[in-house]
């Protein structure tokens, strides 16, 4: 008669049971302090935690405003052919980037349809974006802050460009 081989010593199943739990309990905390503390600081310490270098913001050298927005609008004040030709020209180096960064005014300067003024500060960075964005869309970032109903286009050294391997 033929007898089976026994089986190799294995790990209880209670036990991997357990480390899933563990690693569970640790993304639950983690959960928890992100929604506590600013997301750039829990970013800043993930990275010190794993020995990860943090980059620097990229220097702005260059900028220009659009003002004379109409209260409660993010259509553009003027036309944009000076700043599109403005920005072909900062854009011909592949080292710079654009960040457009939008504000609303104070009180009721809002979006009419929801309320909002990061919205509508939104909406105006996105209406220069759109005039500038085609010449090099990946090198264009969009953000808000609070401040008089304007936009500003500021031109940022970034660095060298990846080089890719023919």
């Amino acid at each position: 008669m033929t007898e089976w081989p026994d089986a190799p010593p294995a790990r209880p199943l209670w036990l991997v049971t357990l480390a899933d739990l563990a690693l569970l309990l640790v993304g639950f905390f983690v959960l928890l302090q992100s929604s506590r503390i600013e997301p750039a600081s829990l970013a800043q310490s993930l990275r010190t935690g794993f020995a990860g270098p943090v980059a620097d913001a990229p220097m702005a050298v260059a900028a220009t405003r659009i003002d004379g927005f109409a209260p409660r609008s993010a259509a553009l004040p003027h036309d944009p052919a000076a700043l599109s030709d403005w920005a072909r020209a900062q854009l011909a180096d592949p080292r710079v980037t654009l960040t457009v960064t939008g504000a609303a005014g104070q009180g009721g300067d809002v979006d009419p349809v929801t309320g909002s003024a990061t919205l509508l500060a939104t909406d105006r960075a996105r209406a220069v974006a759109a005039v500038i964005a085609p010449i090099a869309p990946a090198r264009v970032l969009i953000a808000t802050t609070a401040g008089p109903p304007a936009v500003t286009v500021t031109l940022a050294f970034a660095g060298e460009p990846p080089r890719t391997r023919p």
